[in-house]
């Protein structure tokens, strides 16, 4: 794995802050030429601060088909080969009963959380069908296999994306292209801290009560995730396909 991505292209949606973030520093670690895009434009000033010109970025909104093939053709030119990964982490959260849930809000996390993963993936097809052993990624979640009373709206967009990946992996795959989803546990992450809000729970409390509920007695990272991506995007994962990797411990409870 030491040379494998040296080179390679990948692209992150949602890459700005959070899990992204933390995915296109471990891939520039290993070498990768990586671009981001994400909604956030404050959130890009800060990735370029960190980064510098070492990472590309553009301004998307997965929600818009222009902005996703914009993110993709961007990548193309400024890395000179056809993308190698695709990883669709763009996402929002909603926590809180479906009864007190506004239309705009569940428009809100289906149009980002599903659509925009549909858009932006289907920009990147033709591109990664020509890329060097390519791989597709989205960002599910524990929500993508379980329930959670209070978490039905984004719980419905995360187990569209388990049915996306299974669907996707025989769509894709007489193309050479592998399609997998990563489900993280709770996260200690800015994406947390809305939904907490959100709920109106404390950000300090929910994380204790989370951490307390592990058997490990602590909460995963964003790198332990960005370790997973950086798994199912590599050579060793070459076999595998259609499959949601977990990244969680077996818990009394999840908050």
């Amino acid at each position: 794995m030491d040379t494998y991505f040296q080179g390679r292209s990948i692209i992150i949606t949602g890459g700005a802050r959070g899990i992204g973030r933390a995915m296109a520093r471990r891939f520039l670690s290993m070498g990768a030429q990586v671009v981001v895009g994400d909604s956030d434009e404050a959130a890009l000033d800060r990735v370029h601060a960190e980064f510098g010109d070492s990472l590309g970025q553009v301004r998307c909104d997965v929600t818009h088909e222009s902005d996703c093939a914009r993110l993709v053709e961007f990548a193309r030119m400024r890395t000179g080969r056809h993308v190698d990964a695709f990883i669709a982490n763009a996402g929002v959260p909603f926590a809180g009963p479906l009864q007190d849930a506004k239309p705009s809000d569940i428009e809100r996390v289906i149009a980002v959380n599903v659509t925009g993963s549909l858009l932006s993936a289907r920009a990147a097809i033709g591109s990664l069908a020509h890329g060097v052993d390519p791989v597709m990624l989205f960002m599910g979640s524990l929500q993508s296999v379980t329930g959670r009373a209070e978490r039905s709206v984004y719980t419905a967009s995360k187990h569209a994306i388990a049915g996306l990946v299974k669907a996707l992996a025989l769509e894709l795959g007489p193309l050479g292209i592998r399609v997998n989803a990563i489900a993280p546990t709770v996260l200690d992450t800015p994406f947390l801290h809305e939904a907490y809000q959100q709920a109106g729970l404390s950000v300090e409390a929910g994380l204790q009560a989370a951490a307390g509920a592990l058997p490990l007695g602590r909460i995963p990272t964003v790198d332990d995730v960005a370790d997973a991506a950086l798994f199912l995007a590599s050579a060793a994962a070459r076999s595998i396909t259609g499959q949601i990797m977990l990244v969680d411990e077996i818990g009394r409870a999840h908050v």
